[in-house]
C-alpha cells in the first residue's frame, strides 16, 4: 500500500556483510596482521596512536620486492658478496732531503747542491723498529740499486736493487754479485715495497730487518759495510752493466746508527778537487801574486 515502506530483501544485510569484508580485506596491510585485544598491532601500539603507521613498513606493492631482486642480480656476485672495486692508489712520497743527517742518513752524487730528484744517485737510510728503511733515486729508466760488501769493491757482495720493467712498475728485486756479474737471490729480504718511474728516474722505497739468519747472500746491518752505489740501463726488466766503469762506494764503512749526510760530486764536477789540481791552482795564484822577475 501507498505509504508504507519497502522492505529490503532477506539477501541484503549478508550482501552487505560481504562488502564491507571485502573492503576490510582490500586496506588490511602485513602491519595489520597479528592485532591483539584492544585494537593494538604486534608493536603494542593502538591503531589510532599518532605515528604509528610510519613506524612499521608497508608493502603495499611489489616494487619493492622487484627492486630488491635487481640489486641482487645486478650488483652481488653468484656467492652473494658484492664485486669487489680497485683499491685506491696511493701516491709515491717525495723523499724529505731535509732529514738528512737529523733523522736518517744520506749519500748524494751528482752536482753541488742536488737532491732526490736532481743528483745522479741518491741513498737514504734510517731505523724504524727491528728494520732499516731505504730509498733509492737515480737518473735512469732501468734499475738503481745499493750494495752492502766488506771492501770497496764487487764480488761477493750483497746488493738490492729497483727494477724498472716493461710494464712501468718497479720492483724490487734481492742480488748477488759474483765478480762482475749480478745474480738474482730468490730469498728477498724486502718487504713494504714501493717505486714510481717519472721523469727519466726511477725511484723506490724499502725496508728490510736489521738482523737475518746467516746466509753467504745477505748480511746483517747492525754491521758496518761499505756501501756500492750504482745505477743503469735494463732490458726486459733485467738488470745490465752499470752506466759508469767505476761506481761510487762510501769512503768508509758505515753505520745504520749514525745518521750523516754526505756529498760526493760526479766526475763532472771533480776537476778541481784532486790535490794534484788544487795544487796547480795555489802554485799558479803565488806565481800571479809575485810577478814575473
Amino acid at each position: 500500500m501507498a505509504g508504507q515502506p519497502r522492505q529490503r530483501p532477506a539477501w541484503a544485510p549478508l550482501l552487505l556483510r560481504l562488502l564491507l569484508a571485502g573492503i576490510a580485506a582490500c586496506a588490511a596491510s602485513p602491519a595489520d596482521d597479528g592485532a591483539g585485544p584492544g585494537g593494538r598491532g604486534p608493536r603494542g601500539r593502538a591503531r589510532g596512536d599518532a605515528g604509528a603507521d610510519e613506524a612499521v613498513p608497508r608493502h603495499d606493492s611489489s616494487y619493492g620486492t622487484f627492486a630488491g631482486e635487481f640489486y641482487d642480480l645486478r650488483y652481488l656476485s653468484e656467492e652473494g658478496y658484492p664485486f669487489p672495486t680497485a683499491p685506491p692508489v696511493d701516491p709515491f712520497a717525495k723523499i724529505k732531503v731535509e732529514d738528512c743527517g737529523r733523522t736518517k742518513g744520506c749519500f748524494r752524487y751528482g752536482k753541488p747542491g742536488c737532491n732526490a730528484e736532481t743528483c745522479d744517485y741518491f741513498l737514504s737510510y734510517r731505523m724504524i723498529g727491528a728494520d732499516v728503511e731505504f730509498e733509492l733515486s737515480a737518473d735512469t729508466d732501468g734499475w738503481v740499486a745499493v750494495g752492502f760488501s766488506s771492501d770497496k769493491k764487487m764480488g761477493g757482495d750483497d746488493v738490492m736493487a729497483c727494477v724498472h720493467d716493461d710494464n712501468g712498475r718497479v720492483r724490487i728485486q734481492h742480488f748477488y754479485n759474483v765478480g762482475q756479474w749480478a745474480k738474482e737471490v730468490q730469498r728477498n729480504p724486502a718487504r713494504d715495497e714501493e717505486g714510481v718511474f717519472e721523469n727519466n728516474r726511477v725511484t723506490c722505497r724499502f725496508k728490510r730487518p736489521v738482523n737475518v739468519p746467516r746466509d753467504e747472500t745477505i748480511v746483517d746491518l747492525h754491521l758496518s759495510w761499505y756501501y756500492l752505489f750504482a745505477w743503469g740501463p735494463a732490458i726486459q726488466g733485467s738488470i745490465t752493466r752499470h752506466d759508469i766503469d767505476s761506481p761510487p762506494a762510501s769512503e768508509r764503512v758505515v753505520s745504520i746508527y749514525k745518521y750523516e749526510d754526505i756529498f760526493m760530486p760526479s766526475a763532472a764536477y771533480q776537476t778541481f778537487s784532486s790535490p794534484f789540481c788544487l795544487l796547480l791552482i795555489v802554485a799558479l795564484t803565488f806565481y800571479l801574486l809575485m810577478g814575473t822577475p
